[in-house]
């Protein structure tokens, strides 16, 4: 369980986060100089440096985004002008990328960054690089809405896996739905209908929160307790019935895979500061929007919670909480993780997303008068980043060229790399992974420096 420390406050790591980002803005370099573009989108680290890995092309939009990331907490113009120029070069094809659920990752990081920094004043308007970037979200949102099923009550975006398949991810993907439809797009489908984008995205944030999160409800023989997320979860697209969960990244379809549980309490969490945003504008939106806010809160909380129990002290766990080796690690939960042991690795990217779902979740109880929870979530949000910024976590090595160590892809196929006398992945990093601890990093750097609050649609209008 991870070790609150509730004296620990924000200010207290202003020295570590100074040092991050001059680390941070070496590592960009180091990629933009080495690496080799004509392989494909950078994806993880093999003994230091960034290579590729053919899945799913999801990991470009991290790349650029992050030298917008480190313009903002630095005002490095180079990052910026990098950011850009590899922004209108690169990314066209991610916009009408068809077959993924992964636009938000990419465009959101790039486009959005940029549009949002045009929007906040952090730089100079311009009235054709604001279009261009509203365009290519508008299409985007649209695009990734297309790829829908529809299920007995509600429906989804599916996974690249097809139709039957739902996957955790997505529902930190589905928010450029939400940026489309509040910069007044729609889905124009066969015979001129028109789709609400803001709609689809409820729905699916509701088919998530339903199927991809147990409640301990004896959903089946294994849902005890509340708070475990499938990865996947599978449905009869012919009658839209579900069938079963199941995994693609982890152990199985019957235990908690913990990258795809921090994409779950990163989601629910930025969902609910959408949702309640929706509502204090006022303008048009669903009628039973309390309803969906219950819906996410419970979510948000019962996925937070389980996080901070089947996590280690130091807030950073093991990549699947059934992984079989994690019986031979004695009492593990009760000290730090070790991602040099002999048994199974750790995963610092599920850490680096779910800090800043801890934060959130934390600041928005705070912020709507749920002090107790609300400071549990945030002090362990602290923790959790407060470790990711220190070794054996924080690559402070010269030449490797990932910011973040010990992050692992895809275990079940044995894609990361395994170091000369180890038995387990580790020493790595991953493009998500280096991304999301920046962004947790600019999100803590605001809270400190008293800046705008850092979220992902505020300033789309």
């Amino acid at each position: 369980m991870i070790s609150i420390e509730k004296k620990l406050n924000p200010a207290d790591l202003s020295d570590k986060l100074a040092g991050f980002w001059e680390i941070s803005g070496r590592k960009i370099n180091l990629i933009e100089k080495y690496y080799d573009e004509s392989q494909g989108s950078p994806v993880f680290t093999v003994k230091g440096r960034y290579s590729t890995r053919g899945w799913t092309e999801w990991t470009q939009g991290f790349q650029y985004g992050s030298a917008f990331l480190q313009f903002d907490a630095t005002g490095d113009k180079k990052m910026l002008d990098y950011a850009r120029e590899k922004t209108v070069r690169k990314m066209a094809p991610h916009v009408s990328h068809t077959g993924v659920h992964d636009h938000g990752f990419n465009n959101v990081s790039t486009y959005g960054n940029l549009l949002r920094l045009m929007n906040e004043g952090k730089i100079p308007f311009s009235e054709w690089e604001k279009n261009f970037c509203e365009l290519a979200l508008k299409v985007s949102g649209a695009v990734q809405a297309s790829r829908w099923t529809a299920i007995r009550d509600g429906g989804y975006i599916y996974s690249f896996n097809g139709a039957h398949s739902l996957f955790v991810d997505t529902i930190r993907s589905c928010r450029i739905l939400m940026i489309a439809h509040r910069l007044g797009h729609v889905l124009q489908a066969e015979g001129d209908i028109r789709i609400s984008l803001l709609e689809r995205a409820l729905e699916h944030l509701k088919s998530t929160a339903r199927y991809s999160v147990y409640y301990g409800e004896g959903r089946d023989i294994w849902d005890t307790e509340p708070g475990r997320t499938a990865h996947e979860s599978v449905f009869n697209p012919a009658d839209g019935s579900f069938r079963c969960p199941s995994s693609q990244q982890g152990y199985t379809g019957f235990t908690t895979w913990t990258r795809g549980l921090a994409w779950a309490v990163c989601g629910f969490s930025e969902q609910l500061e959408w949702i309640d945003f929706l509502k204090r504008e006022g303008t048009d939106h669903p009628a039973d929007l309390n309803n969906i806010e219950k819906i996410i809160d419970r979510a948000a909380r019962v996925t937070c919670d389980f996080y901070i129990k089947n996590s280690p002290s130091d807030g950073v766990p093991y990549w699947d909480t059934g992984a079989p080796g994690l019986v031979y690690l004695k009492d593990y939960l009760n000290k730090p993780s070790d991602p040099f042991n002999e048994y199974e690795p750790v995963d610092s990217s599920a850490a680096a997303i779910a800090a800043q779902g801890l934060l959130r979740l934390g600041h928005f109880l705070k912020q709507k008068g749920d002090v107790y929870s609300g400071s549990r979530y945030w002090q362990a949000g602290l923790k959790v980043l407060d470790s990711l910024l220190s070794e054996p976590y924080l690559s402070t090595g010269e030449e490797h060229q990932g910011l973040l160590l010990h992050s692992v892809y895809h275990r079940p196929n044995g894609w990361d790399h395994i170091p000369e006398g180890s038995k387990i992945p580790n020493g790595e990093s991953s493009m998500w992974g280096d991304y999301h601890i920046r962004e947790a990093c600019l999100y803590l750097h605001r809270i400190i420096s008293n800046e705008t609050y850092y979220n992902f649609f505020s300033y789309t209008g």
